[in-house]
């Protein structure tokens, strides 16, 4: 094949792959905020972040694709993802707005910033392009880390400073001054025991249930369900299995086949 052919063939599939991926990245940034749920819209994203990566790993940039792998996808979102399941957001949660007019005044800021993206994109103009054959001809990593250190150090400094900011500033909105002494865990039994409360460690769910799982209240040697065994955060959410009618039931046959057996050992031994 000549070099024409082979540069149509590859136009072509640039061409093929990029208006399947980007029709399923659009796809997926559209389900990230019109799903129901978090936790659909969470995956979305993660999907809408991985055609990202195979965009960058098609045009030669091998580092942006693989940090937009292992960064964003494999560490920020599934993050969230696993917040937003261990927290149980769902679609029954309340959407009334704590500040009035927030959505209007978000809508308007997302039409704004259309506008600007629009407007920048428009009077944009490229007048020589050199190609990633020779951007990337000492290597791509080796061309990005010229790039930020030298021509962009300025904004990369500031984008740190703001992350470092930031992180501070999340520890110490988190971080509370003790004003008083820590009590010990002697103090903190004798207290319970004059309070009255559960002395001993709480039981652990799905004891005497055949199961571990924290939504299953565990069973008392006489099959009724203790309620010291779930969280009352699930107790209230109504998030909690009833199992008691089924353990009951399989507890019943159970001993009744044990009971079988046994009959049938005495005859045996008669």
């Amino acid at each position: 094949m000549t070099t024409t052919s082979l540069a149509a063939a590859a136009s072509t599939g640039e061409a093929v792959q990029f208006w399947i991926l980007g029709t399923v990245a659009v796809i997926g940034a559209l389900c990230t905020i019109l799903m129901r749920r978090a936790v659909h819209s969470a995956l979305s994203l993660a999907g809408t972040m991985i055609i990202l990566a195979v965009f960058y790993l098609a045009n030669g940039a091998y580092f942006l694709g693989v940090v937009q792998i292992v960064v964003y996808t494999g560490a920020i979102m599934m993050l969230f993802l696993f917040v937003v399941m261990l927290v149980g957001v769902t679609a029954a949660d309340s959407l009334k707005e704590t500040l009035k007019g927030q959505r209007w005044l978000a809508a308007a800021c997302g039409l704004g910033f259309g506008i600007l993206l629009v407007a920048g994109l428009g009077n944009a103009s490229l007048k020589h392009f050199n190609g990633l054959g020779e951007a990337n001809a000492g290597g791509n990593v080796q061309g990005l880390a010229a790039l930020i250190f030298t021509k962009y150090v300025f904004a990369f400094e500031v984008t740190g400073a703001l992350l470092i900011t930031a992180a501070v500033g999340a520890m110490v909105l988190t971080h509370r001054e003790r004003t008083e002494r820590a009590k010990s865990q002697r103090e903190q039994s004798e207290a319970r025991i004059r309070e009255g409360r559960q002395v001993p460690p709480l039981p652990a769910p799905g004891v005497y249930a055949r199961h571990n799982a924290v939504d299953v209240p565990g069973l008392l040697p006489d099959g009724t369900p203790s309620e010291l065994t779930v969280n009352p955060t699930l107790r209230e959410r109504g998030q909690i299995r009833d199992v008691s009618g089924e353990s009951l039931a399989e507890l019943k046959a159970l001993e009744q086949r044990s009971e079988e057996w046994l009959g049938r050992s005495e005859e045996a031994k008669r």
